[in-house]
């Protein structure tokens, strides 16, 4: 029986033990063993790998064995308590021991959980287990996820309250991370928050999150907008020790000025104008480019695009004979000496 969506969660959240089978599938492998990980967790409790209640079997000693499935299902574990029988990364080969294990299920035999791949519809492992009539299949997909998982995850790492602005870059964040990265970084906030009633804050949740080559490249082009021309050789000299090309910091300086340009020129405002942009810009970074779209104007950043497209076309010539890092570094200071006239 496939879940729909809404089924799943609660599935995921509290297993039937009464289920002989459960397969979770979908083309994120990271996705799909999150979701094994929860489901584990909830339907065997604290230390079942300790007290030996989970069994894994290889897929390929499934298809050489077929009864081993079954013969692990119903045997007796040392430890009280609900059992599980593990096959991970399965695939149709495995489509025969299933079957077995669910003709000799009965009543108090272990769990028996399968993941696997993006598993299309003729596949003979989900025909399999979406055709019997007690065993569940949880399809997993590649959505980013919503608001509610987002707090259910917030509640299971510790955070209480969350602030409506720090929901907003969460959600970000999520879009953003891969589903492992998303995890770490929402236990890392917890960590931080441990011990702190106040609300999760916009701007605890930009510290917490992971350090990337664009956070470095943001701190430079903060610099040149703020008109802070001593941080920029500090600045120009980590990007190019993390291998980024000069072209690529010009792209990524025009996208922000262009950015700035169209927040100063907008009637509504700055803060209207980046809350409509896409992907929206959050937290601190936001505030700072408010601030750094009413400090140049519609005028200056008109003189600040003309520079990048100047520098722009300077890398990409073939005469060019000038260090071409040398000429990023010139374009930033130039660009901070305009930001302070």
């Amino acid at each position: 029986m496939k879940l729909s969506a809404r089924d799943a969660k609660a599935f995921l959240a509290r297993p039937d033990p009464s289920r002989p089978a459960a397969l979770i599938y979908g083309a994120d492998p990271m996705r799909v063993a999150l979701k094994r990980a929860d489901m584990l967790a909830a339907l065997l409790g604290p230390g079942a790998e300790e007290e030996m209640r989970l069994e894994r079997i290889e897929p390929g000693e499934a298809r050489r064995a077929p009864g081993a499935v079954a013969d692990a299902l119903r045997a007796t574990g040392f430890f009280p308590g609900q059992r599980a029988v593990l096959i991970e990364e399965a695939g149709d080969g495995v489509a025969p021991a299933v079957s077995v294990a669910l003709e000799d299920w009965a009543e108090g035999d272990a769990m028996l959980v399968v993941t696997a791949g993006a598993l299309p519809a003729r596949s003979k492992l989900r025909k399999l287990l979406e055709g019997h009539k007690a065993a569940v299949t949880l399809p997993v997909y590649d959505d980013p996820p919503g608001r509610a998982e987002i707090e259910a995850e917030l509640k299971r790492a510790g955070v209480g309250e969350v602030e409506r602005a720090a929901m907003a870059d969460l959600e970000v964040l999520a879009r953003a991370l891969d589903p492992g990265d998303l995890r770490r970084t929402l236990e890392k906030i917890a960590l931080y928050k441990h011990g702190d009633p106040a609300p999760l804050t916009s701007s605890e949740v930009a510290l917490n999150a992971p350090a990337t080559i664009e956070a470095a490249l943001d701190d430079v082009l903060a610099a040149a907008a703020d008109g802070r021309q001593a941080d920029i050789g500090r600045l120009v000299q980590k990007l190019e020790g993390q291998g980024v090309q000069p072209v690529a910091m010009v792209i990524a300086a025009s996208r922000h000025f262009r950015a700035l340009h169209a927040a100063a020129a907008d009637p509504a405002g700055p803060a209207q104008a980046l809350a409509r942009q896409r992907p929206p810009v959050f937290g601190p970074r936001r505030d700072a480019m408010i601030g750094q779209a009413r400090l140049w104007g519609p005028r200056k950043l008109e003189q600040a695009l003309r520079l990048l497209v100047d520098t722009d076309l300077a890398l990409r010539s073939a005469g060019q004979t000038a260090p071409q890092m040398a000429l990023v570094e010139r374009l930033f200071v130039r660009l901070a000496v305009i930001a302070r006239r």
